[in-house]
């Protein structure tokens, strides 16, 4: 069983206003006091963000559990500093981004200046363990066409500066404007995929292996894939389908690499639209078919991927409670929908933060 972790982004923000603050070093300070060494809390490049990592687990259950645990900490330790802990992606207020006393983050804004200043959005990336780099650069080569789905069912952050962006996530596009983010050509080998990253480095465009921002990647810590496209979701069960279906993917196309099953090899310019596609309609509009790269509703494209990745789902005993988790999500609607639905009822971007906060904490 491939074991699945999940790191979060959180946005701190005032209890009473909604508006976000710049604590994250009195949060984290504090985080230390009560728990001298833990390692589950760590600075972002913004001071109005915290971010926090799962332990690995096999089992979803657990993994939401530690979902949970992690977030209602993040909120205790922010408490203390006049503060609490918000799942979303942008913040809906107008924010100036506060960065981070830290000389790597420094050399950031020098180096890429305004779109440095721009960044103040909040991710979910998903781990899936992997047996060795030869394997997981199989498994990215085969994800490519699935990650644009992941996005759309993840959709967190419609507004940005006080507006709605007509974007079901406006991170997605945000986060585009790093040199080296999006999506990736074939590597077809391990060999390729680090004579690609040592290449891009040696460009000295991006700082180090650290910035190499591709949508999935192999982690430099971990013997993880890591997937990156999603916004950090707004309920903590968004997550865990978010991480269980990462895991059935990267299970079939690990079984698909080892069957001798070649991935599609579609071009990096129609995943850029997939990508937008999915930023711009959530699961709200049309998505492009992974397979066709043609459009077709969500819930057509969401059986696709079930379909998919139903042996995989079947064998880890996750297969209900994915299919019951996707139909929930469908009717519910994500973080895009669930925000916009908030404002049109209280008519106050700052009331959607406040009872974002009590959704993030469950």
């Amino acid at each position: 069983m491939r074991t699945v972790g999940v790191e979060e982004e959180l946005l701190l923000v005032d209890p009473d206003t909604g508006q976000p603050k710049a604590l994250s070093a009195a949060v984290l300070a504090h985080a230390d006091r009560d728990d001298p060494g833990q390692d589950v809390f760590e600075k972002e490049l913004y001071r109005q963000m915290l971010e926090f990592a799962t332990h690995p687990q096999s089992n979803m259950a657990d993994l939401g559990a530690e979902i949970m645990r992690c977030r209602k900490e993040a909120a205790r330790h922010a408490s203390e500093t006049g503060c609490t802990v918000a799942a979303l992606a942008t913040s809906p207020l107008p924010v100036s981004p506060s960065i981070s006393a830290n000389e790597r983050y420094q050399r950031m804004a020098e180096q890429y200046g305004i779109a440095t200043q721009e960044q103040l959005v909040c991710g979910c990336h998903v781990h899936v363990s992997v047996e060795s780099d030869e394997e997981g650069v199989a498994v990215l080569d085969r994800l490519r066409p699935w990650l644009a789905v992941l996005s759309a069912l993840s959709t967190n952050s419609p507004f940005w500066q006080g507006r709605d962006t007509g974007y079901a996530s406006y991170r997605n596009r945000v986060w585009a404007r790093w040199p080296s983010a999006g999506p990736t050509e074939l590597f077809r080998s391990a060999e390729q995929y680090h004579r690609r990253v040592a290449d891009m480095v040696a460009t000295g465009v991006i700082l180090d292996e650290a910035m190499v921002y591709f949508d999935a990647r192999l982690s430099a810590r971990y013997p993880t894939v890591e997937i990156r496209v999603a916004d950090v979701c707004l309920r903590a069960d968004t997550a865990v389908l978010l991480a269980s279906l990462a895991r059935a993917l990267v299970e079939t196309a690990a079984r698909d690499w080892r069957a001798g099953r070649p991935p599609l090899d579609h071009s990096v310019s129609l995943f850029k639209l997939a990508a937008w596609q999915a930023a711009r309609s959530g699961l709200d509009h049309d998505l492009l078919d992974p397979t066709t790269m043609r459009p077709r509703t969500p819930a057509d494209v969401l059986s696709k991927l079930l379909e998919h990745i139903g042996d995989a789902l079947t064998d880890s005993g996750d297969a209900t409670c994915v299919e019951e988790a996707v139909g929930k999500l469908l009717r519910r609607g994500n973080g895009a929908r669930e925000q916009r639905r908030l404002l049109e009822r209280t008519g106050s971007l700052r009331d959607v933060v406040i009872e974002c906060v009590q959704h993030t904490q469950g």
